[in-house]
């Protein structure tokens, strides 16, 4: 079995795979100062919760955009699973693409690991929108290679932007308003944030494209994807486990 790490800058998603299939997911708050001995204090007894012996783990692979956690997972994968971690990023992790940026080194591990596994299940050329932390709209060719892309703010760093810079107005959940026009302040924030967002994504969506000059498959990911998608309309398919699927393309590629 494969155990795959995605490390964003608010949670942590681990998955295990058994072949192609997931037959586990845990997320966990992203915590820089977290050490091996806690992760795996967690994730082993979810592992033995489920059922199967973390000893079956043969194999592992990680994607971080959070430097610092990569020591401690390092030292989990080898201490308690006895296997060596794969890194995105570092040298001796082949990706299989060119990265066609002004500065290859700046291609954050997510945003390579979400076009490649685009690329692989739908190919290309195509945009992976990730609802995240940030916003991220990244770009594939036909030949699946990183050829640039688009940041936005993250819709849950707005919401939190609006409650913590302004001295009354509340938190709220994003959600589609029953109208446009607000008749409250929650009603008012929730119309500017939902049309807001689908205003963005969709004129983005449609600029890129026209830059581009070639039509682009749309793949979204994260977990506001889905709160768009109708309103949208634009999204060809929509991948939860984009970045998993990513690993373990990935993690094969090295294996070859």
């Amino acid at each position: 079995m494969l155990l795959a790490i995605d490390v964003g800058n608010t949670n942590s998603k681990f998955v295990v795979f058994d072949g192609d299939r997931i037959v586990a997911a845990w997320r966990l708050r992203t915590e820089s100062k977290r050490t091996s001995d806690e992760y795996a204090a967690w994730v082993t007894q979810l592992m033995n919760l489920q059922g199967f012996d973390p000893r079956s783990i043969k194999g592992a692979i990680l994607a971080s955009v959070v430097p610092a956690v990569n020591t401690h997972l390092r030292r989990l994968c080898e201490t308690y699973f006895h296997t060596r971690l794969l890194i995105v990023g570092e040298p001796d992790c082949t990706l299989g693409i060119k990265v066609l940026i002004d500065r290859p080194a700046e291609a954050g591990a997510d945003r390579l690991v979400g076009v490649i596994a685009g690329h692989t299940k739908y190919g290309g050329p195509l945009i992976t929108i990730d609802f995240g932390s940030a916003t991220t709209f990244d770009l594939a060719d036909k030949d699946g290679n990183f050829i640039g892309g688009v940041f936005a703010p993250g819709v849950e760093l707005t919401i939190e932007a609006f409650y913590l810079m302004t001295a009354r107005l509340p938190r709220i959940r994003v959600e589609k308003p029953a109208h446009v026009i607000g008749k409250n302040t929650v009603a008012n924030m929730q119309s500017g944030i939902f049309w807001g967002y689908v205003g963005l994504i969709e004129s983005l969506i449609r600029r890129i494209r026209e830059e581009y000059g070639e039509p682009m498959k749309v793949i979204a990911t994260g977990g506001l994807a889905s709160v768009f998608k109708d309103e949208i309309g634009l999204f060809d398919f929509i991948e939860p486990d984009l970045m998993s699927l990513g690993l373990l393309e990935i993690w094969r590629r090295n294996s070859r």
